[in-house]
Parts: structure tokens; C-alpha cells; sequence
């Protein structure tokens, strides 16, 4: 049931545009571009569904993919390093960074928010330190193979790898102690400890993944721009942490869904397309973004209740008269706003002319 919702935006999403752009938005280069696009997040969805399914979250997956790639960069170009073992390098600190962030949380036991916020400042600081405001560019075939590449006669590399990224999550989840103990531990951290389950290991492991992936997504983002810098992927954390809910994992644990985290990076990219194929200015994006979320999360839980309750779901709710109070008092407040705009207008004088 998680994945109806997200799916339920994208039908949506593709009949609107169907109607207002059809022969702009359906064209095989743009259907591309939106795939290109939903592959930079489909290892970081992958990994942050067991984060969350554990209860955690990890603020600092952008800052460790521009960390990452930025090192990767100076070993290649300052350094003569061969590109394989640069990527690898990279992808390997981020493992590490991962491990750092799962320490502070597990063995410091500090919350998750607040530790991996602190540590994407730390992270980031460290890339801006060592980038100097540099931005390095032209990166050899590997890395642009890796980041916009193209297999012959099959699917791009990046979506290729991002699907490859799913399949490995997917045999975690369902074949290996690892993704049972995930939504243990995310259904009570409690008494899956008082069960025998190693619970700040699984931990770990799952911060370690993470940080693998978020590695993995800037070198990816470093290849298809063919350029990096201390900036680069600041609002990764939002995008990945936002297709998860939207997917159906619950942000409370003990529910995962990798099809809705699929579906939820699917829906996101499609949104943001739209929005630049209809020539929205760049600011609304996150406004459709926001609106985009609340829908397809609002959308699910109503599902849920419906299915639970046998009826009524979301709607219902108002009915409530708690509820009903709540509106009548955002009514009123509405109302008070729409009332002093109006008398400000009619207060105002002639708009001053700038300049």
C-alpha cells in the first residue's frame, strides 16, 4: 500500500502535463533527463530507508558527497592518481564518514538529528577549507562515464547503477539479518535489545551505508556536471529524506518500503521537470516541492486509516469537534489577514518610485 500514493501523484503529475505540455514533456530526451535526474538519489534513498526504518535520520549526506568528490578531485589532479582508485578512495571515506556519524550517535548518544546536522557543518567546513573556493573541473572518462555515461543499447549508467543500488537494498531487506533487525530496531530499540539484537551495530551499519552511497551520489554528481565544489549538493539531505516518507517508510520506524522510496525519487524528478517544462521560475520548485510532499504523504495517510478504520480516513477527522475548532480558528485568522491587507491598501499612498 505505501507505493499507491507516490504512484497516485505521478498518474497525476503525467496527466496534467499530458494536457498542458504533451509534446515537450513525453519527448524521449526529456524522459532521459528526468531519469538522469532521479538516478543522482536512488543510492542515497536506498540507504536512508534503513536509516529511517531504524529510527534515524542523516542530515549530512550533502555535505559528505561534496567532501568525498572534492577529495576525490585533488587526488586525481593535484596528485596523478588513477581515476579508478580515486573513485574508490572516495567512495570508501564516505564509508568511513558514515562510520563517524554512526559513532557520535551510538557510543556519544547524541540524537541523531543533532549529531549529523553538526557533522554536515563539519563536513562541509572541511570541503570549503580544502576546495578554498576552487572549482574543479574536467574529469576523466571514468567519472563522466559514471555521472551521465551511456551503455550501448541499454539504460544510462547512472540510472543503471541506481537500479543495481535498489536490487542490493532489496536483497538486504528481505534476505539478511541486517534488514529484519532494521525494522526491529525501528519498531522498538527496546526490546529488540532485550531479544539479543546488537542494536547500536546495526546501527552503525546502516550509517555506514549511507555514507557509502552519499559518496557514491557525489561522485556521480561530480561526472555529470564534469566540475565539483565546496557547495556543490546542498539540499541533498531534504530531496533523499523526503522520496523516502513519501515512499511509505515511516519516519517513527519499523516500516520500510524501498518500491515507495523508488517511486517517491521517481515522483520528485517528474515534479521538478514539470515545473521547469511549464517555465516556472526556479523559487517555485520548492514550493511545488513542499506541496508535492504534503499531498502524497497526506494521501497515504489517509490510506491507512480508510483501511484500518473501514471508512471515513483524513476527511473524517474533521468532523472532530476539536478539529472543527482548529478551523474555525485558522478561518478567523484569515480572515483578520485578508482585512488588514485591505485596510493597508486603502491606507497607502502612491507608491514611492525607486532609484
Amino acid at each position: 500500500m505505501a507505493i499507491i500514493a507516490p504512484l497516485a501523484m505521478i498518474l497525476m503529475i503525467a496527466a496534467f502535463m499530458g494536457i498542458a505540455e504533451p509534446t515537450r514533456y513525453f519527448r524521449l530526451s526529456n524522459l532521459n533527463i528526468i531519469l538522469l535526474e532521479a538516478a543522482l538519489y536512488m543510492p542515497m534513498a536506498m540507504a536512508m530507508t534503513f536509516v529511517i526504518t531504524q529510527r534515524g535520520i542523516d542530515l549530512s549526506i550533502g555535505s559528505v558527497a561534496a567532501l568525498t568528490s572534492i577529495i576525490m578531485a585533488f587526488l586525481i589532479k593535484q596528485y596523478g592518481f588513477p581515476d579508478w582508485a580515486a573513485v574508490s578512495i572516495a567512495i570508501c571515506l564516505g564509508g568511513l564518514l558514515g562510520l563517524i556519524n554512526g559513532l557520535i550517535i551510538t557510543k556519544f548518544r547524541v540524537p541523531d538529528l543533532i549529531g549529523t546536522l553538526a557533522m554536515d557543518l563539519v563536513y562541509r567546513g572541511l570541503a570549503l577549507v580544502l576546495a578554498k573556493g576552487l572549482v574543479l573541473a574536467r574529469f576523466p572518462d571514468l567519472i563522466t562515464d559514471i555521472g551521465r555515461g551511456r551503455l550501448e543499447w541499454f539504460l544510462p549508467i547512472p540510472v543503471t547503477i541506481g537500479i543495481l543500488a535498489f536490487i542490493v537494498g532489496f536483497v538486504l531487506l528481505k534476505r539478511t539479518h541486517f534488514g529484519r533487525y532494521s525494522i526491529a530496531i525501528g519498531s522498538s530499540p527496546e526490546a529488540a535489545e532485550l531479544t539479543g539484537i546488537a542494536v547500536d551495530r546495526y546501527k552503525l551499519h546502516a550509517y555506514i551505508l549511507m555514507g557509502t552511497m552519499a559518496a557514491l551520489a557525489g561522485v556521480m554528481l561530480a561526472g555529470k556536471l564534469n566540475a565539483v565544489q565546496a557547495t556543490s549538493a546542498p539540499y541533498f539531505n531534504l530531496h533523499v529524506i523526503a522520496a523516502v516518507v513519501v515512499g511509505g517508510t515511516s519516519l517513527f520506524g519499523g516500516r520500510a518500503s524501498l518500491l515507495g522510496s523508488f517511486a517517491g525519487v521517481l515522483l520528485l524528478s517528474m515534479m521538478i521537470n514539470a515545473l521547469v517544462t511549464l517555465r516556472i521560475e526556479f523559487f517555485w520548485q520548492s514550493v511545488g516541492s513542499g506541496v508535492v510532499i504534503i499531498t502524497s504523504v497526506a494521501l497515504f495517510t489517509w490510506l491507512q486509516k480508510k483501511d484500518r478504520d473501514g471508512g471515513g480516513g483524513l476527511f473524517a477527522a474533521f468532523a472532530t469537534p476539536e478539529n472543527i475548532k482548529i478551523v474555525k480558528l485558522s478561518g478567523g485568522l484569515l480572515a483578520l489577514l485578508i482585512a488588514l491587507l485591505a485596510l493597508g491598501h486603502f491606507l497607502s499612498g502612491a507608491p514611492v518610485a525607486s532609484g
